[in-house]
């Protein structure tokens, strides 16, 4: 065995240093994750591997940079932000919104159902990417905060992932391998049962345990939620015309409360007095389909943003000492006139939620010092408005979402999944088959298509995008490609195997799994599978145990990455959408390992009867 070389030495040495560096918490991820490329490109310049020129060390500690798998996060991203900003999933997250309002418990555990059914014949990749935006819009509605489901699904995608041979390319990979050692073909279901009684096992800790380990990441408000009054005008289409107020209040958004109702069936033309929060009030609008500011204003701010491709954005403004509408009324102040906006509703300070009083929003309503208005329109036109008139943007402009497009973004996720997990129809000389595509190479081409449908506008593009996620994601690679290339994980595979041979089978297949997991969690899932597998018959022959439940544990390994964000593309999509700390991972993932690891090494010494 040896001793390990010196560049074996030092890239275990950096790989520890950048966990514990991690683990602290005292330097950013992007600062930790550029110090270790800066360490190895460094290094390698003037330490450089055997055989290899100075410049291939900086070839090798940059390369991640240009990496598919990097490119294949980005384009991941924008293809959420694409779901995101059309509003596509929105219908998923209502739907799933009224679950968890039936019991926020009973919405998780269906969450997690389904996240390892999906994951279980499709790539694990896209069932995260479809499922991400819905946790994210159901957050934003209210939901259970994303940092407490977010990991709980990724591992559940995992699992589920782990069940299959086609649940993950890795699995392909080390089956592939230990067919070209010797062993026979795998079934696509072959182990499913011993990952099934496992995910039985784990699932409590997912549901009712992982969460609680994780914090709130939503930003609470030090003041009360402001509630904003408007005058809703029911238009033609209306599903109010011709209906009584009670038939439709169930399907309107809490907190959505209305004045002087008239009695009977309302009309067309007719106003309605309705307060509620800024998100009730665009809500409770578009579900009663009616307008909440003249007609002609809203008409011409959608043309507008239609004919020059802008967003609609809509912003809360306050009314300072200096401003000319201080004693107006909204109608009398010609701000849709003037500006071409539209004031969609106002809060009054001191008139907090939960108070029965109302005022009018039109009418001889005046305009006071400290009112916060809620302007939508285009966003230049919103900043001439604040500045003419002396308001400040309270918040920042949230655009709308472009429904119009919701349709085509769907289509195009759907595509792009179904191009990487089902496959395209292809005829060849065997005839009909379906050939599947690539995950980067479908996901390119989605997010390709979002730009230029105008689903995602491209100088928007760097709000899909996380510079935490691609340093950390380019780091991860590099400290792969060095731990492989300098034969340090081939010098622990050996350090590994000698010390098996006195202990049980539990104890080997157990062994086995940890050491793969600690390669995939510090590494990456290829090089685990790549030096683990041929391990795996190694060991098995010494001990002379037959090698597919060794090969397993080195399967079943590979797909045990929840202790470090550095593990799996998934962990890292998820790190910026959950506002997530590397002690996250490790704090709800090493016990997830433990459990999965006992488990499965149970399962398959009593399946092979060890």
């Amino acid at each position: 065995m040896g001793i390990p070389s010196y560049h074996a030495i030092a890239a275990m040495v950096v790989t520890v240093a950048m966990f514990v560096a991690f683990a602290r918490g005292r330097m950013s991820v992007e600062i930790v994750s550029l110090l270790t490329i800066a360490v190895i490109a460094v290094g390698l310049y003037f330490f450089p591997l055997e055989g290899t020129a100075p410049t291939d060390g900086l070839a090798l500690a940059f390369s991640g940079f240009g990496h598919y798998a990097l490119i294949t996060i980005c384009a991941l991203m924008i293809m959420g932000r694409g779901l995101v900003v059309t509003g596509a999933l929105e219908p998923a997250a209502r739907l799933l919104e009224k679950v968890f309002k039936i019991n926020g418990q009973l919405g998780l555990l269906v969450s997690l159902l389904v996240a390892m059914i999906l994951s279980m014949g499709v790539n694990d990749t896209p069932v995260l990417v479809l499922l991400l935006p819905i946790f994210m819009a159901l957050a934003n509605r209210s939901g259970m905060p994303a940092s407490k489901t977010l990991i709980p699904i990724n591992a559940a995608v995992l699992i589920g992932g782990m069940a299959t041979t086609i649940g993950t390319s890795t699995n392909i990979l080390v089956v592939s391998i230990a067919v070209d050692l010797g062993m026979r073909q795998m079934g696509v279901f072959d182990y499913t049962g011993i990952v099934l009684v496992a995910a039985v096992v784990a699932l409590p800790y997912l549901w009712l345990v992982m969460p609680r380990l994780l914090g709130d990441n939503r930003i609470t408000n030090q003041h009360e939620m402001r509630r904003f009054v408007t005058r809703l005008r029911i238009t033609e289409n209306s599903i109010l015309n011709g209906r009584e107020l009670a038939e439709v209040v169930r399907r309107l958004p809490e907190g959505i409360e209305f004045d002087e109702v008239p009695a009977g069936l309302m009309r067309a033309n007719q106003r309605l007095t309705m307060s509620g929060t800024h998100e009730a009030i665009e809500e409770a609008a578009r579900i009663l389909r009616g307008d909440t500011a003249p007609s002609w204003v809203l008409e011409r701010i959608r043309r507008t943003s239609e004919e020059k491709r802008i967003d609609i954005a809509v912003v809360e403004m306050t009314v300072t000492a200096d401003s000319r509408l201080i004693g107006r009324t909204l109608p009398g102040s010609g701000i849709a006139d003037l500006y071409g906006v539209a004031v969609i509703g106002m809060h009054r300070p001191k008139r907090l939620v939960g108070e029965k009083d109302r005022y009018s929003v039109g009418g001889d309503m005046r305009i006071s010092e400290g009112d916060v208005l809620l302007v939508m329109g285009l966003p230049d036109d919103l900043q001439n408005f604040a500045q003419a008139d002396s308001l400040l943007i309270l918040e920042g402009m949230r655009e709308l979402p472009r429904r119009s497009k919701a349709v085509l973004a769907g289509v195009i996720m759907i595509g792009s999944v179904a191009l990487a997990s089902v496959g395209l129809p292809f005829y060849g000389s065997e005839g009909f088959y379906l050939l599947k595509v690539p995950i980067a190479i479908s996901a390119l081409a989605g997010s390709i298509l979002m730009f230029v449908t105008g689903c995602v506008k491209f100088d928007r593009v760097g709000r899909a995008l996380s510079g935490k996620v691609i340093v950390l994601v380019a780091a991860s690679i590099a400290i792969g490609r060095i731990v492989l290339e300098s034969g340090a994980a081939d010098w622990l595979g050996l350090v590994i195997a000698s010390g098996l041979q006195h202990l049980s089978p539990a104890a080997v297949l157990a062994a086995i799994m940890l050491f793969v997991t600690f390669l995939t969690n510090f590494a990456s899932n290829a090089t685990a599978a790549t030096v683990g597998t041929p391990i795996a018959f190694s060991i098995a022959n010494q001990l002379g145990l037959p090698p597919e439940p060794l090969v397993l544990a080195v399967l079943f390994g590979c797909n045990l990455c929840y202790a470090t964000p550095i593990a799996y593309q998934t962990n890292m999509l998820i790190m910026s959408e959950g506002s997530y700390q590397f002690g996250d991972y490790i704090r709800t993932g090493v016990p997830l390992v433990i459990i999965m690891v006992v488990t499965l090494s149970a399962a398959l010494v009593f399946t092979y009867g060890l």
